[in-house]
């Protein structure tokens, strides 16, 4: 009989220089929960109102939601290993400034905020540029696996770093923890350093900044499933960003434990999020993504009402193990599916839009958690987070996660226009002036219905490989003549739309032109925009 088990969680580590990145990665990532414990409980210290603490985590998590769409497009457009060098080079400065203010007692509130915010940043440069680096790491096959290890390694580095920083916060206190975490980068910079990339070739001059920006923007705005990704992605953690905001508080008024405690409880978590990471192939195998990501939230909302009615660290502790495997179950599936759904040339970007979301809810839905705790009190803020987050996981499962559609297939051609004239070839030069694109159908009356349909498809497809508008007009005299109109920003914009589309974009495009009539295919024509 054939072996159907599904493959080991741990299969993406025979490839070398993954397994190297992943456990400098390791080490890094512990650095940032010794941080992140050290920075949670030092605010407990400077200012314990709830709104303060739940801050620190806001602050984590901003400049994920500001800067995640300008850093996804650098990293789309340069150099990804020494972009990744930089951004944990400038997160070790952050990590060393903030243990010297803290050594010295210089460190306030929002001193502690401001420089939170600093690291921040750097996670900001890091997240997408990572995210894309991984399928240049590992085969097609092997993705899904690499993400869900990436994600064990996380929450591993979550088990072992926040009861690691109790520790050293009860030993050598809270500047001892951020000298740690700035040692720990050092480790994933050098592993960087070793790596020699094979950068891919590139045929097109590159993108500018501003215009990989919107060309990003455009393509999530232009993909349904992407944006039913993103939507699932909010809602998870809008909803489970309450315990991240108020467990410090829980803690310590609550509980009445101390920094060794708060350590263990997010030890627990990573311990739970380990567990479901190697569970995570198997429940694969038996769900669809939009039912895992469903009984996931209802595992997170149910961890949130054990948080907000237990008196006791056991139930507590429980509802951590069960926070972990839900964060793990739901971030792991949800990233897969948008880093399936996004081509090479904007996975960044698209990842980065998608980070954007979900980070944005983190650090909202911290801080409202907060401000709730401050109103009605910790204990009501975390059982109202949990009910509704279980209500709004059963809601959203119409929206399915499945469809998606593979990236990275080489083009094919479609019709053809005639090659630029030599006196406008030093306008094309430039990269400047608006290119209108135009091609011209004859379709027989009878397959009116089947090329609108193509059409339909063949609209999401400009629109996501950079088209700024699309239209498609019907003769009024002679309703058997077509024609598509749609306009791109530049010259180079128009060169990159063939190496943008999808197999099914050409496909769709492919249909829509068998549908013609006439000895010859489609005419396509392009007009640049000159002022008069």
């Amino acid at each position: 009989m054939q072996d159907t088990a599904p493959p080991s969680a741990f299969a993406p580590l025979r490839h070398a220089t993954f397994r190297n990145l992943w456990t400098a990665s390791l080490a890094s990532n512990t650095g940032m929960w010794v941080q992140n414990t050290g920075a949670g409980w030092l605010m407990t210290s400077l200012d314990p109102s709830p709104l303060m603490v739940s801050l620190v985590q806001a602050a984590s998590m901003l400049p994920v939601f500001l800067l995640a769409l300008p850093t996804g497009a650098m990293a789309d457009i340069v150099d990804r290993r020494r972009y990744l060098i930089f951004a944990q080079s400038w997160m070790c400065l952050m990590g060393l400034v903030l243990c010297v203010l803290t050594a010295t007692d210089l460190l306030g509130p929002w001193g502690l905020l401001a420089l939170t915010f600093g690291i921040g940043a750097g996670s900001a440069m890091n997240f997408p540029a990572w995210a894309a680096t991984t399928p240049e790491l590992v085969p097609r096959a092997d993705l899904t696996q690499a993400i869900v290890l990436n994600g064990i390694g996380f929450n591993l580095a979550r088990a072992v770093g926040p009861a690691l920083g109790g520790f050293i916060i009860g030993l050598a206190g809270t500047q001892a923890a951020f000298a740690f975490n700035a040692a720990c980068f050092l480790v994933l910079i050098l592993a960087l350093v070793a790596w020699r990339r094979e950068a891919p070739p590139h045929t097109l001059p590159k993108e500018h900044f501003l215009s990989a920006m919107r060309a990003g923007l455009r393509f999530v705005a232009a993909s349904p499933e992407l944006r039913r990704i993103i939507l699932r992605a909010v809602v998870f953690f809008f909803f489970g960003s309450a315990m991240w905001g108020l467990l410090p508080l829980v803690v310590r008024e609550r509980l009445g434990l101390g920094p060794e405690a708060f350590g263990l409880l997010l030890a627990a978590m990573g311990i739970g999020a380990v567990g479901g990471g190697l569970l995570l192939p198997r429940l694969r195998a038996r769900l669809n993504r939009g039912d895992l990501v469903m009984l996931a939230s209802l595992l997170a909302a149910a961890a949130l009402l054990l948080l907000g009615l237990g008196r006791h660290w056991a139930p507590v502790g429980l509802g951590m193990l069960l926070y972990g495997s839900a964060w793990i179950s739901a971030s792991s599936t949800l990233q897969a599916a948008a880093q399936m759904v996004a081509p090479a040339w904007v996975r960044a970007r698209a990842i980065g839009i998608y980070q954007l979301s979900f980070f944005g809810a983190l650090a909202f839905g911290s801080a409202l958690a907060g401000w709730l705790g401050t109103i009605v009190g910790v204990q009501e803020a975390l059982l109202g987070f949990g009910a509704m987050g279980g209500v709004a996981a059963l809601v959203m499962r119409r929206w399915a996660l499945d469809a998606t559609t593979p990236a990275d297939t080489p083009p094919t051609p479609g019709p053809r226009p005639e090659e630029p004239a030599p006196e406008i070839a030093p306008l094309l030069a430039q990269d400047r002036g608006r290119v209108l694109e135009v091609v011209r159908y004859h379709i027989h009356p009878q397959d009116r219905a089947a090329f609108l349909a193509a059409m339909a498809h063949v609209r999401w497809a400009r629109l996501r490989s950079g088209a700024l508008s699309w239209r498609l007009y019907e003769d009024i005299a002679h309703p058997e003549r077509w024609v598509e109109l749609w306009s791109v920003e530049n010259w180079n914009e128009h060169l990159r739309e063939q190496h943008r589309l999808a197999p099914d974009d050409h496909a769709a495009i492919a249909r829509a032109a068998a549908l013609h009539r006439g000895e010859t295919g489609p005419k396509a024509v392009r007009y640049i925009h000159q002022l008069p």
